[in-house]
């Protein structure tokens, strides 16, 4: 069985297609986003895992470098980014993409996420 997901996504300017997402847990992120700064980051998060897309919302989620990290942020400490994310950025609930489910082969991918709704074809 797989939990319901959400992703929180910060666009650093309305013009842009870049996009700033973290993977979080809808019933803890709320409550964290309506002040109740005792839960733990770790319970907020799915993952410790900042994504990009250069696509907008629809495109293939990657890594972005630190040297993005530190434009954007001002700062290449995750945890940093990923609050500032949390605070500033949009939730949207996650459709097209679960945590938790079963995986290929780790070591033959290339660790994106296609939020396309395709699954692991194509990457």
């Amino acid at each position: 069985m797989t939990k319901s997901v959400t992703k929180v996504v910060y666009k650093p300017d309305t013009q842009s297609t870049d996009e700033y997402i973290v993977i979080v847990n809808p019933a803890e992120y709320k409550r964290w986003k309506e002040g109740d700064r005792t839960i733990p980051l770790a319970d907020v998060v799915d993952s410790f895992k900042v994504f990009h897309s250069n696509q907008g919302s629809q495109g293939i989620l990657g890594t972005p470098s630190k040297q993005q990290l530190h434009t954007i942020f001002s700062t290449t400490n995750e945890v940093d980014v990923m609050t500032q994310i949390l605070e500033k950025g949009k939730d949207q609930p996650g459709n097209g993409f679960s945590s938790g489910g079963t995986s290929m082969n780790v070591t033959r991918g290339s660790f994106t996420i296609d939020n396309k709704g395709r699954g692991l074809m194509g990457i």
